[in-house]
């Protein structure tokens, strides 16, 4: 078989629908690319939507019960929420890799991507362990589309990708994770705090790619970059950010703080 493109490499992981196939391909051909065995960008299109496998039941956000971190069932019901999460975070890894042609990008902005959806496959296998380990797996409990959604309302600008998914969504796990590691650790779970520890340390570096790309674009279109941010995050996310923000977190990712402070909600 001949050697795929990255796009149709890309576009093949999008069109995995079992969750084992489509780490299983994200690795391979992430592999491929950074021995050389890839080399061609080429031209694929990614499909509107990612395929999924028949569970979980996907419902709107507003309907999932609410969240608990305490017991067992809490304990899975948080883990799965967060393994749909880095399932979505995989798909979102690749489809930026090909959903974009015309953009005329550097092969880092492609080494970057590649490797935030090898790093989200392996926070998939995490998350699913710890749900067998206990007696549940991936697909037990509905979930929401609201991350695919996000990536729906991007599909026409990288700019506006790059702010709303890793500058702003990928961002805000960095903020919220360390209070939840805090409330596990409380509430006697000392399973889940070690994976979400390596989650958020990943989360930063995916955060640090969003900086460094939105950057990038914003310079070649001869625009600052806070002033780009604030433009396109007032378009595409007007509901603005929600604090406490994990400033540590944000500066080692490179995130200045002019940039996201004045959108938080007033």
């Amino acid at each position: 078989m001949a050697t795929p493109t990255l796009s149709a490499a890309a576009v093949a992981v999008l069109s995995a629908a079992q969750p084992a196939e489509k780490c299983r391909l994200t690795r391979a051909f992430a592999a491929d690319w950074f021995s050389g065995a890839i080399t061609a960008l080429g031209d694929t299109l990614p499909p509107p939507r990612p395929a999924r496998p028949a569970r979980p039941l996907l419902l709107p956000p507003r309907e999932m019960p609410k969240r608990s971190y305490g017991g067992d069932k809490g304990r899975i019901g948080l883990i799965h929420a967060l393994a749909h999460i880095e399932l979505n975070a995989i798909d979102l890894g690749w489809d930026i890799v090909c959903r974009f042609p015309g953009q005329a990008m550097p092969k880092a902005f492609y080494d970057d991507w590649v490797q935030v959806a090898v790093d989200e496959a392996d926070h998939f296998d995490l998350l699913e362990d710890l749900l067998n380990r206990l007696g549940a797996t991936y697909g037990d409990l509905p979930a929401h589309d609201g991350l695919w959604q996000a990536a729906e309302k991007t599909a026409d600008d990288l700019m506006a990708r790059l702010a709303v998914v890793p500058m702003t969504l990928e961002a805000r796990g960095v903020d919220t994770t360390p209070a939840t590691i805090v409330k596990l650790l409380a509430n006697g779970d000392t399973l889940t705090p070690p994976a979400l520890e390596v989650i958020c340390r990943d989360e930063i570096r995916h955060v640090a790619a969003g900086v460094r790309w939105f950057a990038f674009l914003a310079e070649r279109s001869g625009e600052d970059g806070a002033t780009a941010y604030h433009r396109v995050l007032g378009e595409r996310f007007p509901a603005g950010l929600k604090p406490p923000f994990n400033h540590a977190g944000r500066a080692e990712a490179g995130f200045p703080r002019d940039w996201y402070e004045p959108m938080a909600r007033g």
